[in-house]
């Protein structure tokens, strides 16, 4: 972490006069967390769909939380957002370091004026044509199941009319469920970008309703896939 936080550090300097969205250094952070994925021989991560996701053009992100490990995958997808996370999330040495040089939203849960806050901020963000991405969840699953979704998401892409760009996260949980320190099993895990969702004549609430059925659609296609065919699948392809 040292290491790659120095490198962090000489890329927030070398980029800073010129990118003021700081799309470069989120780009060295995907390949930071992607090291520790390329080279755990027990891991293995697939991304679908990246191509959905825009290079330039705000958009609201939001994904299913199921795990810590979330944050390494999604990290793969190699696109430019900025995160909303806990704001304890930016004292942990050199990883919330690098969130604070990225300029990553915090969050305090349960804090109405940190939410006020945060709303405020990815409101900035996307007038900036900065992607954000969120949980709507609020929290980790401690089943691993989809819980119910939080409103804030849907209302920022309804305010700025931006489309809501759903993200399905599967093969996470088991590898390090919530309230868990010690990593379980080999991963064999799979993000997949759906298709954004154009806010244009829904109600927030209605717009939440769409991004979590197709979240949850995806979720269930992937487990109704038989262990079998998804090796096959696996062995097909090259992990990304």
């Amino acid at each position: 972490m040292p290491v790659f936080f120095a490198g962090a550090l000489l890329v927030f300097l070398l980029t800073f006069p010129f990118d003021r969205r700081r799309a470069l250094l989120h780009l060295y952070g995907c390949f930071w967390a992607s090291v520790y994925v390329w080279v755990n021989p027990l891991w293995r991560n697939r991304v679908r769909g990246r191509e959905k996701l825009p290079w330039r053009g705000p958009a609201v992100i939001v994904a299913n939380h199921a795990s810590l490990v979330d944050i390494l995958v999604l990290y793969m997808l190699f696109r430019p957002f900025k995160w909303v996370s806990k704001s304890s999330n930016f004292r942990i040495p050199f990883v919330g370091w690098n969130m604070l040089l990225n300029g990553y939203v915090p969050l305090t849960r349960g804090a109405a004026e940190s939410v006020r806050k945060m709303m405020a901020r990815c409101r900035e963000l996307l007038a900036m044509g900065s992607t954000v991405l969120l949980f709507p969840e609020g929290t980790r699953s401690v089943t691993g199941n989809l819980q119910p979704f939080k409103e804030g998401a849907f209302r920022l892409a309804v305010d700025a009319g931006v489309p809501v760009i759903p993200v399905a996260i599967s093969g996470t949980y088991e590898t390090l469920p919530k309230h868990g320190w010690v990593l379980r099993h080999r991963m064999r895990s799979i993000v997949e970008v759906l298709d954004p969702i154009d806010p244009g004549g829904l109600e927030v609430g209605a717009l939440r309703d769409a991004a979590r059925q197709a979240i949850a659609a995806a979720l269930a296609r992937r487990a109704a896939v038989r262990p079998a065919d998804a090796a096959k699948a696996e062995a097909a392809s090259p992990p990304l």
